[in-house]
């Protein structure tokens, strides 16, 4: 399968998925050749074709379809400059996490060990509003080392080593958002001591190879 095929594969996901509703959300593809296959504006990502898929440098500027780029461009730019590692992007406005994001809390304390190991904190980054460069700039303090990230008032971003990655670090987020969100309104969710991080650590390391950035512990 095509880059951009997949690209469309991965729109169809989020949006049967419901992260994203009407003309919510972007994704993002790097190619190769350091270009940026990106969605354009004003899309149902459940009704993307290949034809709804832009190509740009990493200077923003169209390749080929004189067609409008995301207006959320420049978040998927700033990952892509600032990450060699990261080769695709997934904003949506899934429910759960959106709602965290909505009253200003990001998913910044362990409780499940998988999430922990796959997203490590999920900061929030203060409200910004979108479109404009202000949003990419709410993401700087956590760009370098973040996997998923919460947008005040806003949705959420997932960062991937493929397109695969980032969506299904998209679905673990709002997975985990659903069932914390649940927790707490049926009692008092046990958060994981320093000693179970400690162990989970030492297990990821030598099974699994895992080794998580320590400013995301």
């Amino acid at each position: 399968m095509s880059q951009k095929k997949k690209l469309v594969a991965i729109c169809h996901k989020v949006y049967a998925k419901g992260f994203v509703a009407a003309y919510d959300g972007n994704i993002s593809a790097r190619t190769d050749d350091n270009t940026i296959l990106i969605t354009r504006s004003g899309i149902c990502k459940g009704d993307v074709t290949e034809k709804d898929v832009v190509e740009i440098d990493i200077n923003r500027r169209a390749l080929s379809q004189k067609i409008k780029i995301s207006t959320e461009h420049k978040i998927h730019l700033l990952a892509y400059q600032k990450r060699k590692e990261v080769n695709a992007v997934v904003h949506c406005h899934p429910t759960y996490a959106t709602a965290f994001a909505l009253i200003g809390k990001g998913l910044d304390e362990h409780y499940l060990p998988e999430v922990f190991l796959t997203l490590g904190k999920i900061p929030l980054c203060k409200y910004a509003t979108p479109s404009t460069d202000k949003v990419p700039e709410s993401l700087e303090p956590y760009i370098n080392y973040s996997w998923a990230m919460l947008l005040q008032n806003h949705g959420a971003i997932t960062l991937g080593k493929n397109l695969d990655d980032a969506y299904f670090k998209m679905e673990k987020l709002e997975h985990a958002a659903k069932i914390i969100l649940l927790a707490k309104l049926i009692g008092n969710p046990r958060v994981l001591s320093k000693k179970n991080i400690v162990d989970i650590l030492k297990i990821a390391e030598s099974t699994y190879g895992i080794i998580p950035d320590k400013r995301n512990i």
